[in-house]
Order: structure tokens, then C-alpha cells, then sequence
């Protein structure tokens, strides 16, 4: 089931691609290359990989945000497809990748993909959440899920958080020459007085989906009064994040 909501994505987490133009800044795409975009979302980067003089093509799992993304960019090339399906084989020159491997929960097999899609001497760019990514959040979502649903099955998280240095073993284990990595915190800011509500719907949303649009809520609320301490200055909320960025080359 599909539970990405573009509009929602556009409308209130622009900041996930706003974010993006400082790895996209390590990929510096140079005309005439062949991208592959992981992860594109509703395009925006790719069109600006577009406007450099790249060839884009963008792939999401989310057919959803694929529509959104045709939509805005008509001339630009999509497709719904998940990373553990490509069949491409020495195609491009890179793989971007932002905001999306932490959604990736069989590493090395996506990665045997990303590698496969590069030609001789292809790299792989990548930003995503690394350890301890949104750790407040989501350890305030547990807490708050066990006392106000005791009887349900525990919350399974969706992602996959791991350090540096198991990330790039991982990367170098399916060839890959890694030339780059870095690991920073960066709090992020979250759109509005609803912030913190806006991220959970968007980003848990398949996580919660066995609740109720009122249970929902309770959740939500109680999420909140037990985070504001901690991550709500000056009227703001912050997302308490953590990022990996990564370079890899094809042998």
C-alpha cells in the first residue's frame, strides 16, 4: 500500500529537498551525464539536475509521488520502481540518492542494485538518516504508543539507521571504492505550530496505520506534550537529525 501524500510532502516538508542542495553540491552534475535519482520524490531535485544539463531519470517506489513529480515536470523522465527491482545494468555515469536509503531495510541488496546501475568508473552520492536519526521522536512515539495502546502489538519502525562505518563496510563489501563520509547532526526545522503533527502523518504513516484517524490524534497529542521540552524552541519545532553522506565509485 502506497501511503505517501504528495501533497502533504510539497505542501509541508519542502525542507527534505531544500536540504538536498548541499549533496547534491557533492554530486556537481555536469552536462550531458546520466543520472539516476533513488528516491526522487515529487522531482524537485532532478529538475534541478535538469537545469545543470544532466539526463535524469527518477525512480520511487511511491507511485504517488511518481504522478506528483510527472505532473510538475512533464519533460522529465519517471518511473515507479523500487530499488530492489532496477534492472539496470552500466547505464550511468552517477547515482543521487537523498533522503531515502534509511527507508532501504536490505542494505547490501539495494546496493548490489546501485552498483549494477553505474558504468566503470560511475558514482554513487548519497545522503540519508544515520544512527540515532530522530531518536527523540521516535523513542516519544514508542512511550506514548505502549501507554496509550498496551494491549496492541509494539510499533515496528520502517527504517534503517546505521552507523559510518557499517554503511560504508557494506558499500565497499559489493565493490564499491569510498572515497567520502561524513556523519553531523543537523536539527531540523519543522514546518508551522503543526510541525511535529505534519512530520508524524507524513513519515509514520504506515507505521500507525493500524489506528484510527481519532487514535491517530491522541497519539499525536500526547507525542507532543512529551517532546515540546526537548525539541520546541521559539515557537518551532526541530526534528533531531542525524545524516550520513557518502561517496562511492564503481571499479
Amino acid at each position: 500500500m502506497d501511503f505517501w501524500s504528495s501533497a502533504l510532502y510539497d505542501e509541508r516538508h519542502r525542507f527534505v529537498s531544500d536540504l538536498g542542495e548541499g549533496v547534491m553540491n557533492l554530486l556537481s552534475p555536469k552536462e550531458g551525464e546520466r543520472i539516476l535519482d533513488v528516491g526522487c520524490g515529487t522531482g524537485d531535485l532532478a529538475n534541478e539536475m535538469d537545469k545543470m544539463g544532466a539526463n535524469i531519470t527518477g525512480v520511487d517506489r511511491s507511485a504517488n509521488m511518481i504522478q506528483e513529480a510527472q505532473n510538475k515536470y512533464p519533460n522529465l523522465h519517471f518511473q515507479t520502481m523500487d530499488v530492489y527491482n532496477m534492472e539496470f545494468h552500466n547505464e550511468f555515469d552517477a547515482v543521487f540518492s537523498n533522503a531515502t536509503l534509511h527507508w532501504v531495510t536490505k542494505p547490501k541488496q539495494a546496493l548490489e542494485r546501485l552498483y549494477e546501475s553505474l558504468h566503470s568508473g560511475g558514482r554513487l552520492v548519497a545522503e540519508f538518516g544515520g544512527k540515532d536519526n530522530v531518536l527523540n521522536i521516535r523513542q516519544g512515539m514508542q512511550d506514548s504508543y505502549r501507554k496509550l495502546f498496551p494491549t496492541n502489538e509494539p510499533l515496528e519502525e520502517p527504517w534503517y539507521f546505521p552507523s559510518m562505518g557499517e554503511y560504508t563496510s557494506l558499500m565497499e563489501e559489493v565493490g564499491f571504492t569510498v572515497s567520502y563520509a561524513r556523519y553531523f547532526t543537523r536539527p531540523t526545522p519543522l514546518d508551522g505550530e503543526d510541525g511535529l503533527k505534519n512530520w508524524i502523518l507524513m513519515f509514520t504513516a504506515g507505521m500507525l496505520a493500524q489506528l484510527n484517524d481519532t487514535e491517530k490524534e491522541q497519539l499525536v497529542k500526547h507525542v507532543g506534550q512529551v517532546l515540546k521540552p526537548a525539541l520546541y524552541r521559539d515557537q518551532q519545532w526541530l526534528a533531531d537529525y542525524c545524516r550520513i553522506q557518502v561517496i562511492g565509485y564503481k571499479k
